[in-house]
């Protein structure tokens, strides 16, 4: 029996008509924004290792925002007996059991259960001509806080706590009352502390609310997004997506780009390897791609810093002595005036330097023209050499506070001439030289500025140590702990807007009576 093809088999035909047309329009679109964009060229997470540090300065920093509640006056009236509770001050807050979690819709989650508050309030009370005051101790006990703070991209690239969820309860209140009339304040107790429970329960969420939109995003604002590092580049940390969160972690994609500030909107594509983080290991990770440092170099390039004249006195005197010797038959040829002119020796970069990342270290390449010439006073210089330098460096990359620095060591040195083989011969006693003049003159000028460092993005007050730099193949991370150099609260009365309670009004309350 033959074999036959079925008519029920796979066409392998491509489908036509409308629908077809509608499938390849999306996945030619599809791979046009894949292959457009953007990667990170500086990735930070935040492990849940941080969190106890966080939640440690944090509560400190709710407890006096807390005290800061401020509740209307109670008045009432029973039978004969007319009262007034004012002044209410809330002066504690006594933790028993609080909790700080990343969740992946939040965020943040601060969960605090079964705590009190220490309360200050002045007591009136008229009887017929009878007249009590005072002030009075009390306390707000079983007290229940679930807020969580929602973190987004503004349009400016900037981190913003978008929004902020709060539950709040206070279970019951105490209060201590005495002087002539405590029978009868006892009597009006159940009065007055239901009514402040009242009004203490609907003052928690607005505090907690303006904390976060108002007093945290000030925080939030010491985070440099686009800043300049000296005179020549600045550098761009734009957030290049929300935060994303998870159950142990909290990821920011930022942009990581440095640019001349002459060209504010000159952008250098990103073709390098995406950073990765995997560990969870130390508090925070920061991760930087070749990209990165290429951004760097090609900014400095443009702005014309990779460049460097030495004329005169400028040059060490054995080199001008070796150059000279080195010349000696092209010298003898020009005139007695132009003899013993001074020596200039000119060292430009051709191209922006590449960095490569590896695992055994990270290097950058650097290619350089060498020009020797005399110049005369008052007349045109007169060239003797030009040659090309190709050379290597490496570099060890350090976090010192939020600051990321490095040190540059010249590893391979190469002179050559780009007109023959044989006068590439002819400079081979000038390597020597050259190499040390490198290494005593110009390598600790780049040392001095790569040194300063350029910061990270981190909020003010907040600090690295104990950093381990580790390299990867195209990228490197950076694993530290977190310090707080200074409160929250300090940093942001230094940075606090002028802002009235109002002008923030919160979501509906979410308050437990």
């Amino acid at each position: 029996m033959g074999l036959h093809r079925s008519d029920n088999s796979c066409d392998p035909t491509p489908p036509t008509g409308p629908l077809a047309m509608a499938l390849y329009e999306a996945l030619f679109l599809a791979l046009l924004v894949g292959a457009h964009a953007e990667l990170p060229g500086c990735k930070i997470r935040v492990t849940s290792k941080a969190l106890e540090l966080v939640k440690q300065e944090g509560l400190r920093f709710l407890e006096q925002e807390l005290e800061t509640i401020t509740i209307p006056d109670l008045r009432g009236k029973e039978g004969h007996f007319y009262y007034n509770i004012s002044e209410v001050k809330v002066t504690e807050l006594q933790l028993t059991s609080s909790e700080l979690d990343f969740q992946p819709q939040q965020e943040l989650m601060l969960q605090i259960t079964n705590a009190s508050l220490g309360l200050q309030f002045r007591r009136q009370l008229l009887y017929w001509f009878f007249y009590d005051g005072g002030y009075i101790n009390a306390s707000a006990e079983g007290v229940f806080i679930r807020t969580g703070l929602e973190l987004s991209r503004d349009p400016t690239g900037r981190m913003k706590v978008s929004n902020v969820s709060c539950q709040a309860s206070v279970s019951r209140m105490h209060a201590a009352f005495g002087g002539t009339f405590k029978k009868v304040y006892e009597f009006l107790s159940t009065f007055i502390t239901s009514g402040m429970r009242f009004l203490l329960n609907q003052q928690i969420c607005p505090v907690l609310y303006h904390a976060g939109t108002v007093l945290l995003n000030s925080l939030l604002d010491t985070i440099p997004v686009r800043s300049s590092v000296d005179d020549l580049v600045g550098i761009d940390y734009s957030l290049m997506k929300d935060p994303v969160a998870s159950t142990s972690n909290l990821d920011m994609d930022f942009r990581g780009a440095f640019f001349p500030l002459t060209e504010k909107n000159w952008s250098l594509p990103n073709r390098a390897v995406e950073p990765q983080l995997q560990e969870e290991e130390r508090m925070v990770y920061v991760a930087f791609s070749e990209f990165f440092f290429d951004s760097a170099m090609e900014s400095y390039f443009r702005a014309g810093a990779l460049q460097l004249s030495l004329v005169g006195d400028k040059v060490p005197h054995d080199l001008d002595m070796l150059l000279r010797a080195s010349y000696f038959g092209s010298i003898v040829l020009l005139s007695p005036a132009v003899i013993d002119s001074p020596l200039k020796l000119e060292l430009r970069v051709l191209a922006p330097p590449h960095c490569t990342i590896k695992p055994a270290g990270t290097t950058i390449s650097v290619t350089a023209s060498v020009t020797i010439a005399l110049v005369p006073p008052d007349q045109p210089e007169v060239q003797l050499s030009s040659m090309t330098m190709d050379a290597r460096l490496s570099a060890k990359m350090a976090l010192r506070g939020k600051a990321l620095r490095t040190q540059l060591d010249l590893r391979r040195f190469r002179i050559y001439s780009n007109q023959s083989a044989l006068e590439s011969l002819a400079l081979i006693p000038l390597q020597a030289p050259l190499k040390t003049l490198l290494q005593i003159a110009v390598m600790p000028m780049l040392n001095e500025r790569t040194w300063r460092g350029v910061q990270i993005p981190l909020p003010e007050g907040i600090n690295f140590v104990r950093e381990v730099v580790t390299n990867h193949a195209g990228f490197l991370t950076i694993g530290a702990d977190l310090h707080f150099a200074k409160g929250l609260r300090e940093v942001i009365e230094k940075n606090r807007p002028a802002d009235v309670m109002a002008s923030t009004a919160p979501p509906p309350s979410t308050a437990a009576v």
